[in-house]
């Protein structure tokens, strides 16, 4: 095994990531009826971010957090895709970009849980 170091390599993490995302129990079906028949524009759009995220090569615009503000997810949802994210890198990659990658995974995870909690226990106003 390797570490992640290119664009192709991102692409089989979220490819696969998704893939396991869309079959999950709990996760999944929110994932498809939000997703519908978008999924190349969105897979498109997760590429791009973890590109510029994790290499460093600004091809993402945009604001990640806004879009998941109507979902209905709680903090278990995030434990799941957590664990579903964790468990895809570990079994493709290993080194120093595999383990940042978890570790942003797990930041972007809890301050989505924080806001989206705040939310639903406020006005209904996000914390942009």
């Amino acid at each position: 095994m390797r570490d992640i170091q290119t664009l192709e390599d991102i692409k089989l993490l979220v490819d696969t990531f998704y893939g396991n995302v869309r079959q999950n129990e709990l996760i999944g079906p929110i994932f498809n009826e939000r997703i519908g028949d978008r999924w190349p524009e969105h897979l498109d759009k997760m590429y791009r971010f973890w590109q510029t995220i994790l290499l460093t090569e600004h091809t993402y615009h945009g604001s990640p957090f806004p879009p998941h503000i109507q979902l209905p997810v709680t903090a278990i949802h995030f434990e799941t895709w957590l664990k579903i994210f964790f468990e895809t890198v570990d079994v493709l990659f290993v080194g120093e970009k595999a383990e940042e990658i978890k570790y942003r995974g797990q930041k972007m995870a809890d301050m989505f849980s924080y806001k989206l909690d705040y939310i639903h226990k406020s006005s209904g106003q996000p914390l942009y």
